[in-house]
């Protein structure tokens, strides 16, 4: 009896969709409280105690609260929890430390003094990609007419 070489279907699993950088949560935390001028500097290298600040001006202490507040919500969502968080109550200078990420949420006038930009001049400034559209709805499929259909004869 010959032997017949079955072939098993192999199901490959779908492509997993690849996690966003903390660094990228958070500016999308901060887009949604409409944080502006934000800006990601990359410290790789040149600092010891973090690897990306997330720098942001909220145009009063109300909405450097609000962005620090979706920023953590967010990524407590993703298991990452702040190691501090400094100037909170005050809020003209909102520092949250989450380790490899420091995110700072500043007011006009406490960015323009303090301006970490400058402080941290050589951090390479990290591109932010543009946030990808909601996916569209997919319109109603219509069952077009024969060209050749006849109308209704009117009675």
């Amino acid at each position: 009896m010959a032997k017949v070489a079955v072939k098993k279907a192999v199901r490959k699993a779908a492509p997993k969709k690849v996690a966003d950088p903390t660094w990228l949560v958070a500016v999308r935390a901060a887009e949604e409280k409409k944080a502006l001028d934000i800006k990601v500097l990359d410290l790789t290298g040149v600092s010891s105690f973090t690897d990306y600040f997330v720098i942001c001006t909220g145009s009063s202490s109300k909405q450097n609260q609000a962005i620090s507040d979706e920023v953590a919500w967010r990524l407590k969502k993703l298991g990452e929890l702040p190691l501090s968080v400094e100037g909170y109550q005050q809020a003209d200078w909102v520092l949250t430390d989450y380790g490899d990420m420091v995110v700072h949420s500043l007011t006009p006038k406490a960015r323009a003094y303090y301006d970490l930009e400058r402080l941290w001049r050589e951090g390479k400034p990290v591109e932010i990609p543009a946030e990808a559209p909601p996916a569209a709805r997919k319109p109603a499929v219509r069952k077009a007419k024969p060209a050749n259909a006849e109308a209704p004869a009117a009675g």
